[in-house]
């Protein structure tokens, strides 16, 4: 299934899997998908999944009933061994003057095993 929602004025298009569709259709509160863009000595892409919260659907754009999505830009003070050691060190907003540019332009999610997964990325 695809679906899709703006986001800062750009589109993103959610591809959500069987096994994804049907684990949602079974919560009674949304979940919500965080796409993260860390920015640090070396950039990452991850999703992270929450469950709802009021801060967080407050900054979440609703896809349906049962699923939230947001693009959050994350950045480190400073660069330090533990990114290489696999700790992850505190994180902060990461203040971009034109997001827009920074959206994603897809973000796939899938549910195996128990967990939810997630990916994201630029290129269509």
């Amino acid at each position: 299934m695809h679906k899709h929602v703006t986001i800062n004025g750009k589109p993103l298009r959610i591809e959500i899997t069987a096994q994804a569709q049907s684990a949602l259709a079974k919560r009674d509160f949304p979940l919500i998908a965080e796409m993260e863009l860390y920015f640090s000595c070396l950039v990452r892409k991850q999703v992270r999944f929450h469950e709802v919260s009021r801060d967080r659907i407050v900054q979440s754009v609703v896809v349906d009933k049962h699923l939230a999505v947001q693009f959050r830009p994350v950045m480190t003070q400073s660069c330090g061994v533990d990114e290489v050691t696999g700790e992850e060190p505190p994180v902060t907003d990461f203040p971009i003057a034109n997001p827009a540019a920074f959206v994603p332009h897809w973000l796939r999610i899938d549910f195996r095993n128990g967990h939810w997964q997630g990916e994201f990325g630029y290129q269509r």
